[in-house]
């Protein structure tokens, strides 16, 4: 909204902010406000807001953003955004703009009307200048553009071009005062020769198509109102002073420049160029066609109706006239109206509300007619301060409103610009057709007015429904204390409403209220359908008639189970499990296995219920009660609901008789009577007693009521087919048991089926019985006794649902059953809750979905594999068992009743849960939740275990091929190349980057892969000698359909390549040992030749291409290298983490995997990597020495095979240790010592540097043992043999001094 007042403006901007009252309301805040005028003395004369569409596809059809449109004195035309940034100024004729209107895209809406174009009209005091809407838009857009780019830049906003408008000078005309620009219109044969003889005569001659001409209306005076035709194509649009404006520019631009550079340029002749105007060119003269002459009458505004076929126009003698635009006539006259305000309301109709009278033969008596449209004018007179709608053309007053006498009407007449005949169609109003504007209470207010007005007069019986419909809804608001006066009330309005629908509608609105009482509902009801069957048969509509006793029947069906519900009712005698078993139909041995079941199950089942029924059970408002049920036909059918509605519905039948509180026989047979079919109360019973399980299982007396209950419904007439046989298999029980299997409460389902097979066999054995009688008449035959079960199909049925509920609820009962402590560190993948199971899960799930469920549960409780095996043999003591367990942060496993549950599922699924398959489902699930979190390395390592504990070679060979395959060659290569990139262990973000997890996850993963190749070797290894498994299914299981089963894809696997995976597994090592000891200056790609790296990464089952024979020796020393480096590295770690640790520091974190016997790993690699492993035992050796760890060293000594190199290594360590100790202790006794030693060797001594001994603190006794080791291993004819003999002198001379001290 734009308010404007001389020199000033304010721009106003909708927003939601928050009322006193606390409400979200729409209110107008300052967008932008300041002083519009750029010359001198200019002032605002019009202002117009004009929505743009947005060209966005999420958006179409809805306004992108405004454009404010002023017009001033001096003739200038500004275009503004919200903001205030200027985007466009134009001088379109040097005179005061006087008013500014525009045009929309409108669908045509019928075939005849010609489509409209948009347009911005701009009126002068003898001109009127049309802007195309088009080119309008897209300047508009691209100013707007051009100014934001502006303003990011920082530069100077380009001066966008001139816009092409036309101009008509018009003629014949004393004063204009306002103008209508009515578009486009094509005249009718008839009008154009009219037309014509008007204005050539009687010789005239016409075209054969009819001109397109573009029509304008002004008011004013002389003529009153002026109508102009302009031809359309008679005049180009204006663009010749746009090239002039472009071509001054740019030689101004050249004169600026070059007078610039020649230095003459003076201030003032730039002020008189910018104060030049800009040229404007003339205007095309066009003549006023006719009018209405009425030389005292001067016009005063012009308002044109939304379909452009009438105007209202206001004048000084306070009179608003209707014209008829295309035929130039005024049609109606209003009086008194003195400085009236117009606009007009355009209102469509909603075909849903349309009534078909039963005399109404018209097009739109149907419903699927076009939408019928009806015009309002509406009129406010400030004097009278009083807003008025009228329907028109001779419409009456369909609406009055006191206002003040200080508002301000204001109607727009156009919605927004920028759309097309398709975009338009997903317009949404977004703009109001007309609002007041009120100063004094700050508001604005729109005006509605329903369609129904539009279609008679005054009298409107429609209008008067409606007003009763508005009054009852009001009514039915209101808190009343007397609720007497109240029905009395409502039973006057809904008797006085005429129309039917509009009592239908309000006897609907009746029913849903929740305040009214049910006597008061019923009341209602039966006065209304008293009335309805005392009026003459033709005069009443048959389809309010149905709806009345129809929704009579449900109240009083209401009323009935309300009654039996609230009656007090006493069950029989007590009920023993003797009894039970009777009913049921079991032994005593069935009986107890049944219970013990079931006690578990509820013990196990901790799970906290949820309700979110807002109703207690068995108790319903009647409000629900009828929108769930609905009467046709004399039968009652239920609409489409939600499960806990179903559930709401069935405990208000059910909820009292299955707890023995109320009469089953009567409720069965008040149900029956009403019309509900037996196979929609049994499964409203069903729904109802499988949802309340907890309540159930409390409760075994609800069992006998449950078997009553069912055998009634069962007797009912249509329950089961007279004509059924035993053979084929019937409808009504398999509905029962359909309801079973799907059910997740199991227990309940488990109950439920017992009995379902208890009355089935009751009511199979008396037919049998009669059907027998009738056979064996006079024979001397047995009756059938009930422990005697007739055999039927539906029999099998039974015994199959019972098997597999009984094996589902055990497998619920395990997956429910926690440890009692858990490791303090839980995943949140882990603490995720598991799924229930039904049996039409477990039938869905594939032949691998019960191994599966039962290893999402392993996963949640995190088991150590051991727990699994130890279940089978349950007998053993419980010390065994968590010996087993995981000993997570040392805290030992409360395990409970979980391995006798788990061996009794092993025994219900022989199978299913075999434990190679189980062993094999719970790798994959691990390995699977690893891969979601990599971070979490233990997941990995405890699949890698579980695939250890698989017997059978062949699944365990295609699980490790499965899971390298899916999960991990992928991250183990984009490991390879990282490491070989930085030539080093790569830090925690590069491997967060690359491969996906952080450093100490990536070091555990090597160590994992490395574990899962050489398990994969070792099964290929094996594979021969085994069998492939028989994959079996449980009898009562052999109908599960669904995915294939992680076993059963693994055995389809290939053979491996085992070289190939040998190849994987030395890079792997590397790798490994790479992170482990986080090495330097190590590319592993490096240690092999483009054969070996060609190979990696590739199907570890088909053939490749591997190295062989022998190796370059660059080659093979790079690899020694390496593999010494990882042996200095393993023994740094392993001795100088004790030798360097202080003893107040804690213990390093341990790893998260146990650490493999790396100087044996490396000596096993050798051969591999053609290098000798003697070198490498050497090197060891020579390492354990050099930490002072001789006792070990001594043992490594015995499998090395060059013994002699070996003892001059050892030699050289023996003089580093010896040199430490007397040269650089610096103590007296060992200068004097050194001076008796031999020449020679003090020589040999100093040249020894002790800098390479990691540990100095030896003691010399181990250090003689040393030497003497030296001189055992060396032969004597080797070159230092004398100088080890010396050497023995030399420590025992060391060693005297110490034993003399």
């Amino acid at each position: 909204m734009v308010i404007a007042r001389e020199q000033k403006a304010v721009f106003l901007v909708p927003k939601w902010k928050h009322s006193d009252k606390g409400k979200e309301e729409m209110q107008f805040a300052v967008g932008w406000s300041g002083s519009l005028n750029v010359e001198e003395g200019e002032r605002v004369t019009s202002a117009l807001c004009i929505p743009l569409a947005s060209q966005k596809r999420s958006s179409t059809g809805r306004p992108d953003w405004t454009c404010i449109v002023v017009g001033f004195t001096s003739g200038y035309v500004r275009f503004y955004t919200e903001n205030g940034v200027l985007l466009l100024a134009q001088l379109l004729n040097e005179d005061l703009v006087l008013q500014l209107k525009c045009r929309t895209y409108e669908i045509p809406r019928h075939p005849g009307v010609t489509e409209q174009n948009e347009e911005l009209s701009i009126l002068y005091p003898a001109a009127i200048v049309t802007i195309d809407g088009f080119s309008l838009f897209q300047s508009l857009r691209a100013c707007r553009n051009q100014v934001a780019k502006a303003a990011a830049s920082g530069n100077e906003n380009i001066q966008p071009p001139p816009l092409a408008y036309k101009k008509w000078g018009l003629l014949d005309i004393d004063t204009i005062i306002d103008h209508a620009s009515i578009g486009i219109m094509t005249l009718s044969p008839f009008d154009q020769m009219k037309t014509a003889s008007n204005i050539g005569g009687y010789n005239a001659t016409i075209k054969n198509s009819p001109p397109a001409m573009s029509q304008y209306i002004t008011v004013g005076s002389n003529p009153f109102t002026g109508f102009f035709y302009a031809l359309e194509g008679s005049t180009q649009p204006l663009l010749s002073h746009v090239a002039l404006a472009v071509a001054s520019k740019l030689t101004s631009a050249l004169f600026n420049a070059a007078s610039g550079w020649l230095g003459w340029k003076s201030k003032h002749e730039e002020e008189t160029i910018q104060k030049q105007k800009p040229k404007v060119e003339p205007a095309t003269p066009l003549a006023v066609r006719f009018g209405l002459p009425d030389s005292r009458r001067h016009g005063e505004s012009i308002c044109l109706s939304p379909c452009n076929s009438l105007a209202a126009v206001t004048d000084d003698f306070g009179r608003v006239i209707l014209l008829d635009v295309a035929r130039g006539i005024a049609i109606r006259m209003w009086k008194g109206y003195r400085d009236a305000q117009l606009g007009w309301i355009q209102i469509v109709e909603d075909l849903h509300e349309r009534v078909a009278e039963k005399v109404d033969l018209s097009p739109f008596g149907n419903t699927q007619g076009p939408s019928r449209v009806a015009q309002f004018l509406v009129i406010y007179a400030p004097r009278r301060g009083i807003l008025e709608v009228w329907s028109t053309q001779q419409g009456p007053r369909v609406g009055a409103f006191n206002v003040g006498k200080h508002c301000r009407l204001l109607y727009a007449g156009y919605k927004i610009m920028g759309l097309n005949n398709v975009t338009s169609q997903s317009w949404q109003p977004q703009t109001h057709q007309i609002c007041l504007v009120d100063p004094v209470s700050a508001s604005v207010k729109t005006v509605n007015v329903p369609f129904h007005l539009a279609l008679s007069d005054k009298k409107s019986e429609r209008a008067k429904d409606m007003h009763l419909v508005k009054k009852l809804a009001a009514l039915l608001k209101t808190k009343a204390p007397d609720l007497d006066l109240v029905e009395t009330e409502i039973k006057e309005l809904i008797l006085d409403i005429k129309y039917p629908a509009t009592k239908r509608q309000a006897l609907e609105s009746i029913l849903a209220s929740e305040r009214l009482p049910f006597s008061c509902l019923r009341n209602i009801t039966q006065t209304l359908m008293d009335t309805l069957n005392n009026q003459e048969l033709e005069s009443v509509d048959e389809g309010l008639l149905q709806f009345c006793a129809s929704k009579l029947k449900l109240l009083h069906l209401y009323e009935s189970v309300s009654h039996l519900n609230s009656l007090s009712f006493q069950s029989e005698t007590p009920f023993s499990d003797n009894d039970l078993a009777v009913l049921l139909r079991l032994d005593e041995k069935e009986l107890l296995k049944l219970q013990t079941l079931l006690e578990k199950y509820k013990q196990e089942d901790t799970r906290i219920t949820v309700r979110f029924s807002d109703y207690k059970d068995g108790v319903l408002p009647s409000k629900a009660f009828l929108e769930y049920l609905e009467y046709e036909k004399d039968v009652i059918n239920i609409k489409k609901m939600s499960e806990d509605e179903y559930v709401a519905l069935g405990s208000f039948f059910f909820w009292k008789c299955l707890h023995g509180e109320s009469s089953t026989e009567e409720m069965c047979h008040t149900l029956e009577s009403a019309g509900l079919s037996p196979q929609l109360l049994l499964s409203l019973l069903l729904s109802v007693w499988l949802s309340k399980e907890k309540d159930i299982l409390d409760k075994p007396h609800s069992v006998h009521c449950l078997h009553t209950m069912l055998s009634l419904l069962s007797k009912m007439k249509v329950a089961i087919d007279e004509a059924w046989d035993s053979q084929s298999v019937s409808p009504w029980w398999q509905q029962m048991r359909t309801a079973c299997i799907q059910s997740e409460n199991n227990g309940a389902a488990l109950l439920s089926a017992h009995v379902g097979h208890s009355v089935a066999a009751q009511m199979s054995n008396n037919m049998t019985e009669k059907k027998f009688s009738q056979t064996a008449v006079g024979a001397d035959s047995e009756g059938l006794t009930d422990s005697w079960e007739a055999l039927s199909l539906d029999t099998e049925y039974w015994k199959l649902l019972l098997k597999q509920l009984e094996d589902c609820l055990i497998l619920q009962t395990l997956l429910h059953s926690r440890v009692g402590t858990r490791p303090s560190k839980v995943s949140s993948l882990q603490a995720e809750p598991l799924p229930r199971l039904s049996v039409k899960k477990l039938l869905e799930g594939g032949k691998g979905g019960i191994a599966d469920t039962v290893a999402k549960w392993i996963f949640k409780q995190d088991f150590s594999p051991e727990v699994l095996r130890l279940a089978e043999s349950v007998g053993e003591p419980k010390e065994d068992i968590s010996r087993g367990l995981s000993e997570a942060s040392d805290m030992e496993m409360d395990l409970g009743t979980i391995p006798d549950l788990l061996h009794l599922a092993y025994e219900q699924f022989p199978c299913s849960l075999e434990l190679d398959v189980l062993h094999a489902h719970c790798c994959w699930e691990y390995v699977v939740q690893w891969n979601k979190d990599p971070e979490e390395a233990r997941f990995l390592i405890r699949s890698i275990e579980h695939l250890k504990h698989i017997l059978n070679a062949h699944v365990q060979n295609g699980i490790s091929l499965m899971m390298w395959n899916t999960f991990l060659v992928k991250r183990f290569s984009a490991a390879t190349y990282l490491m070989d990139k930085v030539g080093k262990s790569p830090k925690d973000r590069l491997c967060r980057r690359d491969v996906g997890m952080s450093d100490t996850a990536m070091t555990s993963f090597l160590g994992s892969c490395l574990d899962l190749l050489q398990t994969l070797m070792e099964a290929d290894v094996s594979r021969d000698e085994t069998q492939a498994p028989v994959l079996d299914t449980e009898d009562a299981w052999l109908a599960v359909e669904g995915p294939i089963s992680i076993v059963e894809l693994a055995l389809e696997q290939k053979h491996i390549h085992y070289l190939l995976v040998e190849h994987h597994s030395i890079l792997c090592s590397i790798l490994y040992a790479v992170m482990r000891f986080s090495l330097k200056a190590v590319k592993p790609l490096s240690l092999f030749d483009s054969k070996g790296k060609n190979a990696f990464f590739k199907d570890l089952t088909s053939i490749q291409l591997l190295p062989s024979g022998e190796m370059d020796p660059n080659f093979i020393s790079a690899r020694q290298q390496f593999l010494l480096k990882v042996v200095s590295a393993a023994v740094q770690a392993q001795h100088s983490m004790v030798k360097d640790r202080d003893p107040s520091e804690e213990a390093p974190p341990a790893p998260l995997r146990k650490d493999p016997n790396w100087p044996a790993l490396a000596v096993d690699l050798a051969p591999h990597l053609q290098v000798s492993e003697d070198v490498v035992r050497r090197h060891y050796v020579g390492e354990l020495y050099n930490y002072g760890v001789d006792h070990l060293a001594e043992e490594a000594i015995l499998q090395v095979h060059d013994k002699e190199v070996l003892a001059s290594q050892l030699l050289v360590l023996t003089g580093q240790r010896l040199a430490h100790a007397l040269l650089h202790t610096q103590t007296r006794e060992g200068m004097e010592l050194l001076a008796r030693l031999p020449p020679t060797l003090c020589t040999w001594l100093k040249a020894m540097d002790p800098q390479d001994l990691q540990n100095t603190e030896v003691p010399i006794a181990t250090t003689a043992k040393l030497v003497n080791k030296v001189i055992e291993l060396l032969p004597e004819n080797h070159g230092q043999y004398s100088l080890a003999l010396h050497l023995i002198d030399a420590v025992e001379a060391i060693s005297i001094p110490v034993d003399t001290l």
